[in-house]
């Protein structure tokens, strides 16, 4: 009996080696199949910064699951990658066989798009970026999901959550995707609390736990007691922690990080847009130019709460205001919007829609302060 298991082990161990270990020859993209479709994902970070790598790498791995793709030999990964190395990272997924690029940092755009337009055997998809509605091209794609939703509902809890009414935000870059994720963010916490107060610094660096924590304890130092972040580390939270208030994460669930400060984080579910993506492509169709996806299409989400920060009420808050979300009820730009020096950005009742996947509300509105 003894030898027959062993015999039906390596029988299951062989088929598992020879399932991954199935792409020994690279084909045209018109002839890729599930078994042997090679994918590059080019990344501005590493798995190791806790939030938005290791979260799209998260998505990576859940999208081969679903499609039974093997990422040993199927996908390929270039991590910590600079705006001017993406160029390189291209031409070596290439030569490895591609067929389709994903570029996941919004400077990638320039030279993803410049690839596509010398590559159209290549498929390229670039996160974040607004590029590809005017290039017009078959072969070239933008996507993101819709991270204002999930913001603005992470913004009721620290609404609730904070003492002071003094709550704050640690920015990566100035842009229009951090504008438009800490704008919604502060219209939440407003929305439950009109006396809150919003401090903003921006480090203009996607990843550095170093400025990272200096600007929390910075903001901190002003009286904020829940810090929001659009950066890629979990500095943010631990610096809150530290200093004994609160927090927002982001991409990752924090609360296991940061136990005693981190509310709950809102995180994207990557794998929804590639699934679509590499299903489209493979079956022979033609992915949607442009992709925004949101609560309702299970791309943006919101972590558990965290029972160690939680105040009453707080859960039916956020679900109420889900629903009306969800339902096309609550659209979380609307007006009267001013700007912090007393501009009209959006009459009574006017409403902002976001033209593209790319985030670009760009305003600074009133009761939210950037340091310097």
């Amino acid at each position: 009996m003894k030898k027959y298991v062993l015999l039906l082990l390596l029988v299951v161990a062989l088929v598992a080696l020879s399932a991954c270990n199935r792409n020994d020859d690279s084909v045209s993209l018109d002839d890729a199949t599930y078994e042997n479709v090679r994918i590059a994902f080019i990344h501005v970070g590493g798995i190791d910064d806790q939030g938005y790598t290791y979260r799209q790498h998260r998505g990576t791995l859940a999208m081969a699951e679903a499609l039974n793709i093997c990422p040993d030999d199927q996908i390929r990964n270039f991590f910590n990658t600079t705006a001017g190395d993406v160029p390189a990272a291209i031409n070596e997924a290439m030569d490895w066989g591609a067929h389709l690029i994903f570029g996941t940092s919004f400077g990638f755009g320039g030279a993803m798009l410049e690839a596509a337009q010398e590559h159209p055997d290549v498929m390229f998809f670039h996160a974040t970026g607004n590029m590809a509605v005017d290039a017009n091209l078959p072969n070239f794609f933008n996507y993101f999901g819709n991270m204002s939703q999930a913001r603005y509902l992470s913004g009721i809890a620290a609404g609730l959550r904070t003492e002071s009414n003094v709550i704050g935000f640690v920015g990566a870059h100035p842009n229009g995707e951090v504008i438009t994720g800490l704008t919604a963010f502060f219209l939440g916490a407003r929305s439950v609390n009109p006396d809150v107060e919003m401090y903003v610094t921006f480090i203009n660096q996607w990843n550095n736990p170093t400025l990272e924590r200096q600007a929390a304890e910075s903001i901190i130092a002003r009286g904020a007691d829940v810090l929001g972040q659009h950066v890629d580390s979990p500095a943010t939270q631990l610096a809150a922690q530290d200093a004994g208030v609160w927090g927002v994460g982001y991409n990752n669930d924090m609360n296991a990080i940061a136990p005693y400060a981190t509310l709950l984080s809102p995180m994207f579910a990557w794998e929804v847009y590639l699934i679509y993506a590499v299903r489209t492509v493979l079956g022979g169709g033609q992915p949607r130019t442009d992709v925004l996806y949101g609560l309702n299409d299970g791309m943006v989400l919101l972590s558990p709460f965290n029972p160690n920060t939680y105040v009453q009420g707080m859960t039916e808050a956020v679900a109420s205001e889900e629903a009306r979300l969800r339902s096309g009820e609550l659209h979380i730009f609307t007006g009267p919007l001013y700007s912090n020096e007393g501009e009209q950005l959006l009459a009574p009742g006017e409403q902002w829609i976001e033209p593209l996947s790319a985030p670009s509300w760009i305003h600074i509105i009133e009761g939210i302060t950037v340091i310097e």
